[in-house]
């Protein structure tokens, strides 16, 4: 162990990365005055928004796909000018700001990955890439989840060239190719718009149907419309938004799309509205699953085969935390955590932005942040008030989807349900006498009050 080891910072909170949850994160703990030290093994902040972040699954046309106003941290909404669904290039420039405008930056060491993190005795030890070990009293995981591609395997040889949807950048790529697209999540489905208007031909293999939602109904961001429209029950609510989207979009099965298998609500949605664009024009196909690879061919599970020479694999990823794998119970590739960041086993170990919801995740993650701080805070100033809290991490365990079925699959393992969720930590700060975020409440710690975001 390094000499500058043991004695490092050992009341100090370590946060591990500067994305926009490590940031959120950063902001909580600094209004509690806790101090905390942070390290993001790239050189700037902004997480998998920086395209120059090796490693990141950004592409050039990436847009958010929650909008503005529902969108951004607690208290620093987006700037006006922004469109209503903003692109990466304008996300990567805000969450900048954001550091900036909360003095972040000066307690991050750039440039600077950890390594390893390992239990001893009440405190944890970290080690950084420059082999010296520092001890913090509470380690927080902000290092994300789209760091490890997932990558199937078919039967057969295939003579083209096999990647990962992270390795994608620019539409130009297709330019002159016949180019295959594997799933249809969100990014899948940008990715084959780009192949729609750039490849000699594009296909879309997927397993199961899927429901479509515009991004603007009647002209506003759906999101919104969700938000600030009158609030259904969920039995009242499917059927009216089914009805909807049927008058919409009308039947997507004419155009390839299998009907889905399940519910509206019950996986996370396909927000998009070009695709179906593209799919009424002829410029995209859909294909059912792939059987087996033949050469220049894939053969698909109807029977048909399509000439390719480039198959990009839009199928997500695994979801790690290397440096701190072995203190984390993992189920199907997903942490068991209270509330889906307090490691139920290992005290002040948390895991943030390991959940998967269905609404902008910025503003969500600026509320799991102040409660882990109150916690954190609680444990010097009022510990009796922690430890009932430790009581409810080991035992507790709330269902948060809502009422809704989610989809029996290992990515659905984690999500939840955004009101769920809300109404839930609602529940928690009453009973611990806990704030609740309110408007304001950060500006002291505000250090660039006139500056504006420029993306």
């Amino acid at each position: 162990m390094s000499d500058s080891g043991a004695v490092a910072g050992s009341r100090k909170i370590c946060v591990i990365g500067a994305g926009p949850a490590g940031l959120s994160a950063a902001r909580a703990l600094r209004r509690l005055g806790i101090p905390y030290e942070q390290f993001e093994r790239h050189s700037d902040v902004g997480g998998i928004w920086d395209l120059n972040n090796p490693g990141t699954p950004m592409y050039e046309s990436a847009h958010f796909i929650s909008s503005r106003k529902t969108s951004g941290f607690f208290d620093y909404p987006m700037p006006e000018d922004y469109p209503d669904y903003p692109g990466n290039r304008q996300i990567l420039a805000y969450t900048r700001a954001f550091a900036a405008a909360y003095g972040l930056r000066e307690a991050i060491r750039f440039d600077c990955a950890v390594t390893d993190v390992a239990e001893d005795g009440d405190d944890w030890l970290v080690t950084l890439d420059d082999g010296s070990v520092r001890r913090y009293r509470a380690v927080i995981c902000a290092t994300g989840i789209t760091w490890s591609p997932r990558t199937p395997q078919h039967p057969g040889r295939f003579d083209g060239e096999i990647r990962h949807s992270s390795t994608f950048r620019s539409a130009l790529e297709f330019r002159g190719r016949r180019v295959l697209i594997v799933g249809l999540g969100n990014s899948g489905a940008d990715i084959a718009c780009d192949a729609a208007t750039n490849a000699d031909a594009a296909f879309v293999s997927i397993r199961r149907g899927y429901h479509v939602i515009p991004k603007h109904v009647f002209g506003i961001p759906s999101d919104e419309l969700a938000n600030t429209g009158p609030q259904l029950p969920l039995w009242l609510e499917r059927p009216v938004f089914q009805a909807l989207l049927r008058l919409l979009l009308g039947d997507l099965r004419k155009y390839g799309l299998p009907k889905p298998d399940h519910k509206l609500f019950e996986s996370h949605p396909l927000l998009n509205s070009q695709l179906v664009h593209h799919l009424q024009h002829g410029d995209v196909a859909i294909r059912p699953d792939i059987a087996a690879l033949e050469g220049s061919r894939v053969r698909f599970t109807d029977g048909t085969s399509e000439e390719v020479d480039l198959i990009l694999y839009a199928t997500g990823y695994d979801w790690e935390i290397p440096y701190a794998e072995k203190y984390f119970h993992w189920s199907e590739g997903r942490p068991d955590l209270y509330l889906s960041v307090f490691n139920r086993e290992h005290r002040n170990l948390f895991g943030l932005g390991y959940i998967e919801v269905n609404s902008s995740a910025y503003t969500l993650f600026d509320h799991i942040s102040n409660v882990v701080a109150q916690y954190l805070h609680d444990q010097d100033h009022n510990p009796s008030r922690a430890a009932d809290f430790d009581r409810l991490i080991a035992t507790d365990r709330p269902k948060l989807n809502g009422g809704i079925k989610f989809l029996a699959t290992a990515r659905h393992r984690s999500y939840v349900d955004a009101h769920a969720y809300h109404g839930y930590l609602a529940t928690l700060r009453k009973r611990l006498g806990w704030r609740n975020l309110t408007p304001g409440m950060f500006d002291p710690d505000r250090t660039d009050a006139a500056q504006r975001v420029r993306p």
